[in-house]
Parts: C-alpha cells; structure tokens; sequence
C-alpha cells in the first residue's frame, strides 16, 4: 500500500471512532470544475456580485485536491471519471459503470440504496448523461442512452431530475418506448418542479419538456423563461427524499452545465453557472443545518474542462470580473443569434452587429474594444455577409458556433480576462471540499477512486 493510501486508511480509521455513522450524504460533482472555473467564479463573486463571503463551498472546513486519469488516458472523458467517482474503479474513457473487460461495477448509490438508502440524483444536463448513469447503469459505451434509461427505470431511485431523457428518441428520431417502461416501474414522469412537489408517487423523474443545446436545461445567464434550474432542482429533491425516505438518504447533484460551457471556453457564463452550482449546494447546507450530526457533504469534479485561467496575456497581471455583469448571454445563445442575424433577408450593417454586441456582452460599451481587435472582427463581419465559405464555424463539444460569434466571444474572454488551452477536457487536478464528522479525510492529495469507498465507510458500510 502506498504512502496516501496509507494515510488516507488510518484517517478513516480515526474519524469513525469518535463520531457516529451520518444519516444524509450529500455527494456535489461540478462537471468540469476545476480550480480555474472556481477562482473565476469566486473572484467574479467578490468584485462583481460584490459578496464579502467566499463562496459557501470554499468556506467548507476540508479542502484537497483530486486526480482524475482514467484506465484508458491521462486525459479522462465523463464516463470514465464519473464510473471512477461513483464506484471505486477505474475505466476507459467512454465505458459506463464497468471495468474495461466490461465487467459491472456497483456504484455508491446502488450499495446504499441496497441498505434501505433512499437514492436521488440531480443534474443540469441528461439524466441519461455519463455522470448521473455512472451511478445506476452498467454499459460498454456511454451513448447507449435507452439501455441507460431502461436502467434507470429498473434502479428504484426514489428521485431523478435533469433535463430531457435522449433515449426517448431513437438513432431515427422516433419516440421509444422508454417513457411507458419507466411509468410501468412506478415512475411520475413530470416536467416542473411544482409538479415534482405536489406528486403522490415514491418515485419521480423531473425532467426538462424543451431542453437547450443538446440536452441541458438552458444557461443561467440567458435567463430563459421557464428553464428548470439546479438550485430549484435540489431543493425539490431534498423536500421528495424527506418525505419517501427520511431516516436516509444519498443524493448527488451535478453541476453540467459548467462542463458544457467549458467546451465552448466561455468564461463569463462559466463563472456564473458555477455560481448557480453553489447556490445549489446551499439548499444542501440548508438541511446540514438541521441535522449537522447526521450530515455529510462533499463537493468535488469529475474533470477540468478547457485548462481555464483567471488571467491571461492580453490582460497581464489583473482580470476584469467586473465586465462579467454586462454579459447577459452566452456564446450558444448569441451564436445562434447571430446565425439567425446573418441568415436573414436583411443582413445587419457593422454598426448593428456592434450594438447587438454591446448589449449583450458589453464590448464596445464596458468592455473596451482594442483597435487591432475590431479591425479583425470587422474583417471577419464582412466574410460573412459576403458569404464567403472560407470562415468556418467553430465546433465544440457540444454545440456549433458561428465564425463571427466565436471571435466576438474570443475577444469578451481576452477583455475579461479569462484564459483557455483547449476545448476539451484536460488531466488538471479538480478540488475537493468537504464538511460533516468524519470528512477531513478528504483533505488530501486523492485519486478519484477514493472517494466512493471513503464515504462509504464513513457510512458504516
């Protein structure tokens, strides 16, 4: 056994002699959240939002850190981390709650809710996505999404809310039977929180009717009327797992969005959503309040997402978290504007895409524009309305941006100041915060496999 191993087993050890097992877990993944995404999110707390207290994850007793490789890669994707997180076991990127022979693995959730555990899981993308299915599916490729959903179906999960089910819709497009079989399992399939509350079944699934961008419920920062939001979805949660199971219970909650985001190295809804993810959490440490002896909560990443910085070359040694608030869209939301914009029989003049710009993520009014910077916008602009093939949409992960669209919003993040290296996932190591009796285990260097059989030990099982 190595040396952390070590460490990490005698803690353990220590901390169940002198406190009880906790009653209520409360297991936080923010997708993509490294320490750049909360440093970002934090400073734009205290110089925007004007907040003197850090944010509440930050002001949590144990602080580590987290690495999160997989099986297969040293970069890993969510399926891999998520498996990781959730059971113990390390995997190949793409391959959901098995080993890399294909072997199933039990997740956390699935052994609590094996010892008379109520079970809930929360996200802000698909339910069927790679994190939540880490916790009750066991597939050999995470885009097996009707098996996944026939999974969930099949797991008893008193609680699960996100934003729409892709395997109500086959590879042709056409409705499954995915909803019939999860209603012949004793699910209310319901699509506000309102109706999540007022239902009389054991078990709900809350799910988003008109989800955005590939399957998440929509951005914070576009204020979409009607979206289904994380904080919202959490404390619906905990009310329906205080009702059906109030002796126990383990919830996850994941903040997606910020993954999603990420892919598109938008640093301003970044932060935000990574707000909207605290104050989801909060609604967690509103019940740790009430029951601070019988509580855990952990707050962790399944990955970083972007190799993203508070700081960059243009901006040197400051960043500007103060433009932040003029920002009142993300880039999918102005991208697809802006392709509405350019598509149209009346093509908007410079001056128009600028005012469009302004008022939406203030460059050229609180954000100052260099003029090297508009020139190479402009030039761009005129590709555009001249049609000419040679710009090129920008592709991310998950979503498609127009050409001018992407470089508007690579100039807001220089201005801003935030810094990107990639569009994908990186091998950074994730933080980890922790509170509750017990939990200063977690204050420590980890691998990602760690921390599902840490926490059930601490649970006494």
């Amino acid at each position: 056994m190595n040396l952390r191993k070590l460490v990490s087993v005698f803690a353990i050890g220590a901390a169940m002699t002198v406190s009880a097992s906790p009653r209520y877990i409360f297991y936080f993944i923010g997708d993509g959240m490294g320490m750049g995404q909360v440093m970002s999110a934090q400073t734009y707390n205290r110089l925007a939002l004007k907040q003197t207290a850090p944010l509440l994850m930050m002001q949590f007793p144990y602080a580590g850190m987290l690495e999160t490789y997989s099986a297969s890669s040293t970069v890993t994707d969510s399926a891999a981390a998520g498996t990781a997180l959730a059971t113990g076991r390390k995997t190949n990127n793409g391959m959901l709650g098995v080993t890399p022979d294909s072997v199933s693995v039990t997740s956390i959730a699935e052994t609590l809710f094996g010892n008379g555990w109520g079970v809930g899981l929360v996200t802000s993308v698909a339910p069927d996505d790679a994190t939540p299915g880490a916790f009750y599916a066991h597939v050999p490729a995470r885009s097996m999404t009707y098996e996944i959903g026939r999974q969930a179906a099949e797991s008893g999960y008193q609680f699960i809310a996100g934003s729409t089910w892709r395997g109500f819709k086959g590879r042709d497009g056409k409705e499954t039977d995915l909803r019939d079989y999860m209603e012949s399992k004793g699910v209310d399939l319901v699509t506000s929180t309102d109706e999540a509350r007022s239902s009389k079944s054991d078990r709900v699934f809350l799910y988003s009717a008109e989800p955005f961008n590939s399957g998440n419920v929509g951005y914070t920062i576009d204020s979409i009327a009607g979206a289904l939001r994380l904080p919202d979805m959490t404390a619906a949660a905990i009310e329906h797992m205080e009702r059906v199971s109030p002796d126990r219970f383990f919830m996850m909650v994941e903040g997606g969005n910020i993954d999603h985001v990420g892919h598109g190295n938008d640093g301003g809804t970044v932060a935000v959503e990574v707000v909207n993810f605290n104050e989801a959490l909060a609604e967690a440490y509103k019940f740790y309040e009430r029951h601070p002896d019988e509580t855990v909560i952990i707050v962790t990443a399944d990955h970083e997402t972007g190799g993203m910085s508070l700081g960059n070359g243009n901006v040197g040694y400051t960043s500007y978290m103060e433009y932040v608030p003029a920002q009142r869209m993300s880039k999918d939301m102005f991208s697809n504007r802006m392709k509405e914009m350019l598509a149209g029989g009346n093509v908007p003049t410079w001056d128009e895409v600028k005012e469009f710009a302004r008022a939406n993520t203030g460059l050229w009014g609180v954000v100052p524009v260099k003029e090297r910077q508009e020139k190479m916008l402009k030039d761009l602009y005129e590709k555009s309305v001249s049609h000419d093939g040679s710009n090129g949409d920008e592709k991310s992960l998950y979503a498609s941006y127009d050409a001018l669209a992407a470089a508007i919003y690579r100039v807001l993040n220089d201005n801003q100041g935030f810094g990107w290296t990639s569009g994908s996932h990186t091998g950074n190591p994730v933080p980890v915060y922790a509170i509750g009796d017990g939990m200063e285990v977690f204050g420590t260097l980890l691998d990602n496999t760690e921390i599902a059989p840490m926490l059930l030990k601490i649970a006494g099982k």
